[in-house]
């Protein structure tokens, strides 16, 4: 449902953030009213403009003069916020075009989310809306808010006011922007803007991002969605906007929508949950799997610089807490490094003989105010560290006050004597306590209260900044591919059979066309023939069930290896004809691929399955069984560039298995980067296939390429629209 109206450029959603003039349109006289809220919330909120109320049956709403109709204003409105029952919303909708109202925010439900004639209601709203070139919020939600001094807008129906800042946040939930929103003051987190985006009919996630992207009061985006939109466009939008300001993305909704029956290795492990996470990665978007982590990640990236690089220092008042956050620290692939004597000989100077002066820094329970930014300066200005995480846990209440003093104290003496402003993130475990918020000159100190939390903030912004760094990747389009060829393989395997999988000799045809390394292999239909080709390609050789029907050969008895002489291939034919003559299936049996035995290299797996949302969904990973038992694959959207390719190959756990372990040779990583990169744009080019195998792919030693041993592919008839 969600589009676009004529003018979608971000100069149609300034009047949102901007407004003179704000009509309220189903403003009751109730106290309760969802609309006499929202006029409160813009009155208390001290909106610089002027508030419109809308209501047929009164005359004045909290102290303002109503008018019947959005006609009988006397003067412009930039922004109508509508909260009439869903019947009535689009005669409203006409009133805003009369009036050249350019913007809406549609608070009413009861539209698509309802189900039945909710959705053709929506359907109606949506053809208005575009056809009046209106932009939208909503409808079904909770409004929006821009905390600009200039400005002062809070057009949603709670009174909370959050504290200005930085951060902006987009929600496709109005519970969940709420929670952000009223947690912001706690935890010290500063907002520029917040919109709740509801059935993003019009006005969507993606447009808010391009928004901001240009908006100089923001700096972190947060995104709260339960669907991409444009997967394609996110991509687009979110790879170039993440470059300037990191967006912190907190997806819900996981589903097995999009997962095709196991068909194929690829197809059995993707979902549609693979392609959101390959999606976030490719765009260098920062995912949060919990609301604690949404919120923690904010709070981390809106007030610190994003550390140069993994090497931590920990200071605390415990033991336990300090370990725990060691341990964090090393789970996220943080190090947390011996201190240099240089430092340790520094600190030993003021703190007591009982203290730890390696790494964590224990300054024991009770450490004074001195001590403590004594503590915090010298880690601050130590060359061997990057970033550092303070963890105070309260021996007594009365110790509080007089710790804060000190850690701030230290701060700012570190900052006025360091110019690299090393981030500095704090664990704050004192009971009764916990909502202390830390300032140093303007600067806002991340506060957590559990020891493992900073780590997991800093190891996703120095995966970011490292993903920031990297050049932009490149879609390749090779010229030694016929894809007209293809296109005629598919087309007559189409007309002969209808959607399926190719024959054997199809596939090896379609691979050839797209110039991919294919291991030696021939069909033969008979057992002679079949020995004919193995004393041919020479011995020992592997005889395959050839079929388009049996997806699976292993199973079926259809797989024989390592055969050394013609009657060791001749009792394999007929022992696989027997098998399937005994199972009544010998018309699914084309004959036997014969192929010569591989040796060396790593076998590893490379597919492709179709998301209907996303599209093409590209998989690497270890092969043979590996890939059924480990589940090590890594997942990437179409089309793929060489760093996806690149980072596929490296990402997976099995990776040290292709630079040489125990002895063995590295494998050609460059050539199993290509054939990535062909069977991308394979299937971005012909729409028709839906599911690849290449399992194995032998990975041959540097300079020697690789070698696809087993193909599959699906193809299926173009689905009608209209």
């Amino acid at each position: 449902m969600a589009g676009s109206s004529p003018d979608c450029g971000i100069n149609s959603l300034k009047p949102f953030f901007y407004p003179r003039h704000v009509a309220v349109v189903g403003a009751s006289r109730k106290p309760t009213g969802i609309g006499h809220r929202i006029i409160e919330s813009l009155q208390q909120g001290g909106f610089s403009g002027s508030i419109v109320p809308v209501n047929p049956h009164a005359t004045k709403i909290a102290g303002l003069r109503a008018f019947p109709s959005l006609k009988a204003v006397p003067g412009p409105v930039d922004v109508a916020i509508v909260v009439v029952p869903a019947n009535a919303v689009l005669a409203v909708i006409a009133d805003c075009a009369d009036k050249q109202i350019a913007a809406v925010v549609l608070i009413t439900a009861g539209f698509a989310e309802t189900g039945g004639s909710g959705i053709s209601l929506e359907e109606q709203l949506c053809a208005r809306v575009r056809q009046h070139g209106i932009r939208l919020i909503g409808p079904n939600c909770f409004g929006l808010m821009n905390l600009d001094s200039a400005i002062h807008l809070n057009a949603t129906y709670t009174p909370i006011s959050p504290p200005a800042g930085r951060v902006a946040l987009a929600s496709e939930s109005g519970g969940v922007g709420l929670a952000v929103v009223t947690a912001a003051r706690r935890l010290n987190l500063g907002l520029s803007s917040f919109v709740s985006v509801g059935n993003h009919i019009d006005v969507t996630a993606i447009d808010l991002l391009e928004y901001w992207e240009q908006d100089v009061a923001t700096d972190v985006i947060l995104l709260y969605l339960e669907t991409i939109v444009d997967p394609h466009r996110f991509r687009s939008v979110a790879g170039r906007v993440g470059r300037k300001k990191p967006i912190v993305v907190m997806k819900a909704g996981r589903t097995q929508a999009g997962q095709s029956a196991a068909g194929s290795h690829t197809a059995a492990l993707a979902a549609n949950e693979s392609a959101v996470a390959a999606l976030f990665t490719q765009c260098g978007a920062i995912r949060a799997k919990t609301l604690e982590e949404f919120l923690a990640l904010a709070t981390g990236l809106s007030n610190q610089r994003l550390p140069s690089d993994r090497r931590i220092g920990i200071l605390t008042n415990s033991g336990g807490p300090g370990v725990l956050c060691a341990d964090s620290c090393a789970a996220e692939g943080l190090m947390v490094p011996e201190l240099s004597k240089e430092t340790q000989s520094a600190l030993s100077v003021f703190l007591p003989p009982t203290a730890a002066l390696n790494n964590p820094v224990d300054v024991i329970g009770f450490a004074s105010e001195d001590q403590h930014a004594r503590a915090v300066v010298t880690m601050l200005t130590a060359k061997e560290i990057d970033a550092l995480i303070i963890v105070h846990v309260s021996v007594r209440v009365e110790d509080n006050d007089p710790v804060a003093a000190g850690i701030l104290r230290g701060i700012r003496a570190a900052r006025q004597t360091d110019p690299n402003r090393k981030p500095v993130y704090l664990c704050w475990m004192a009971e009764g306590d916990l909502d202390r918020a830390f300032n140093v000159d303007g600067e806002v100190i991340p506060t957590y209260r559990h020891p493992e939390v900073p780590a997991r903030i800093i190891s996703r912004a120095i995966t970011y900044e490292n993903w920031r760094q990297q050049p932009i990747g490149q879609a390749t389009h090779n010229s030694d591919i016929d894809l007209s060829m293809v296109k005629s393989i598919f087309a007559k395997a189409l007309s002969e059979r209808g959607s399926g999988w190719l024959t054997t000799e199809e596939t090896y045809a379609t691979l050839g066309a797209m110039n991919l390394p294919l291991a030696q292999g021939i069909v033969a239909t008979g057992a002679e023939e079949a020995v004919k080709l193995a004393q041919k390609i020479g011995y020992p050789v592997a005889v395959k069930l050839a079929s388009h029907q049996i997806v699976h050969k292993t199973e079926m008895g259809g797989v024989h290896l390592d055969l050394a002489d013609e009657q060791a291939v001749r009792n394999s034919f007929e022992a696989i004809r027997a098998r399937f003559a005994q199972m009544n299936k010998l018309e699914a049996m084309e004959g036997v691929l014969v192929q010569p035995m591989l040796s060396g290299g790593v076998e590893v797996m490379i597919g492709m399955t179709r998301d209907p949302l996303f599209g093409p969904l590209i998989a690497f990973g270890l092969g043979g069984i590996h890939v059924e038992i480990l589940g090590d694959v890594q997942f990437r959207v179409a089309p793929l560039t060489g760093r996806d390719a690149t980072e596929m190959v490296r990402t997976i756990k099995g990776y040290r298995l292709l630079t040489g372990y125990r002895g063995q040779p590295a494998v050609d990583l460059k050539a199993i980067e290509e054939v990535l990169l062909r069977v991308s744009q394979l299937v971005e080019a012909i729409p028709q296939i839906n599911e690849i195998d290449l399992n194995p792919v032998f990975a041959l030693p540097e300079g020697q390429g690789c070698k696809i041993v087993d193909a599959r592919i699906r193809i299926e008839l173009p689905q009608r629209t209209g």
